[in-house]
């Protein structure tokens, strides 16, 4: 690691190789150089010099340049690989193997290696070789026909739910804890990380209400779904939301109370689903009389779970989040810091997103090769850079 990457975070000492891919491969390397990994991420020759269009999900890298579909370029990643705790690939089932980076062939060469595998449908099954996104994940696993309202189309939660928490995050977690086995047993092993899979192990609460009774499928009409209307969003007089989570019932009388509903007997029974409709009306109507900032005003230090609904600018300069240094700007680039919080091993600020390439030399020269072999590949088009350099 070059000197200006101190190392910090709970991951330090251990060295990550993320084959350059989209969307969830990309977060979960940044969640771990966030953790203090070292992450060396490998792109294409085609893209050397350039920066990144994604400057925030590739902050905290090193990138190196090669192409992998030339047989010395896969033979250079495979010395990168030699020295690596883990791997990161998002391609389709048996990219990685036609390409001889297989995990058979980095694992024989390198026992602990753990190798982390990015995909929407998983390594197998009917649709394992089907292109998709992340709507298609979430879809297919049940979770976007539940989002949404009664009477109207499923709404996309953004792309939280399959590439993010469902994928980036499912196999930084998958990735953590093989190398956690890695150290005990001494091998590593295959991380099989799906954003089906990840997108319906966050319905576990859900499954568990369905299988109780307490849960319908018609969207809309549940307790966390926006049916209830104690767990739903509210406009407000100038156009902007407030959101109500008062689910329990001391926060449930804390709304009333604040609103001046305490004794109005349509909103005696909190869970009387029947009345649920009518009384989404009745707060919908009050909530409308005010701003948003002025129900949050009123509703500050109360203890009824209302807040108010931000944007991106609005919500990183929030007292609570501006107090917790939740987002900083860094480069000019507002982002969130990294997350969770270690009191023992702590993380670092994030370094910037590298330019494309940039530690090429530097991180070969590392795994020993030496001016003459960095200038043939030059010529080669195996890394990229001039070729006269």
């Amino acid at each position: 690691m070059s000197t200006d990457q101190a190392a910090a975070g709970p991951l330090a000492g251990i060295r990550v190789i993320e084959l350059g891919g989209i969307g969830p491969g990309p977060f979960c390397g940044m969640i771990l150089a966030d953790l203090g990994a070292e992450v060396i991420r490998i792109d294409r020759p085609a893209e050397h010099g350039t920066r990144t269009r994604h400057p925030i999900l590739h902050r905290g890298r090193r990138s190196v340049t090669l192409d992998l579909k030339n047989p010395v370029g896969a033979a250079t990643a495979l010395r990168l690989i030699d020295t690596a705790d883990a791997l990161i690939e998002g391609f389709r089932p048996g990219v990685t193997e036609r390409l001889g980076l297989g995990p058979d062939v980095c694992q024989a060469r390198n026992p602990r290696l753990v190798y982390g595998r990015m995909t929407g449908w998983g390594q197998d099954g009917p649709l394992a070789q089907e292109p998709g996104h992340d709507i298609n994940y979430i879809a297919v696993a049940g979770a976007l026909g539940a989002i949404g309202p009664a009477d109207g189309d499923p709404v996309v939660p953004l792309n939280l739910v399959g590439d993010m928490g469902g994928g980036g995050m499912l196999l930084a977690l998958g990735i953590a804890a093989a190398l956690v086995s890695a150290r005990t047993t001494g091998r590593g092993q295959v991380v099989d990380a799906a954003m089906t899979d990840g997108t319906a192990i966050q319905l576990a609460l859900i499954h568990g209400l369905l299988a109780s009774g307490r849960w319908t499928d018609r969207r809309a009409s549940n307790l966390f779904d926006g049916g209830a209307p104690f767990y739903r969003t509210y406009r407000c007089a100038d156009g902007l939301h407030l959101a109500v989570g008062s689910v329990e019932p001391q926060f449930y009388a804390a709304l009333l109370d604040v609103i001046g509903l305490t004794d109005d007997p349509l909103f005696a029974a909190q869970h009387d689903t029947a009345a649920w409709p009518r009384m989404a009306d009745g707060l919908g109507e009050v909530f409308a009389t005010r701003t948003r900032d002025q129900w949050a005003a009123a509703f500050e230090g109360r203890g009824a779970c209302v807040t108010p609904v931000l944007d991106f600018a609005e919500a990183a300069a929030h007292h609570h989040n501006a107090a917790r240094g939740t987002y900083t700007t860094e480069g000019g680039l507002l982002q969130p810091g990294p997350a969770p919080r270690f009191l023992g091993t702590p993380s670092a600020t994030p370094a910037p997103a590298p330019v494309i390439g940039s530690h090429t030399a530097e991180v070969l020269a590392e795994a020993g090769l030496d001016a003459a072999t960095m200038a043939a590949l030059r010529e080669q088009r195996v890394v990229g850079g001039d070729r006269s350099a």
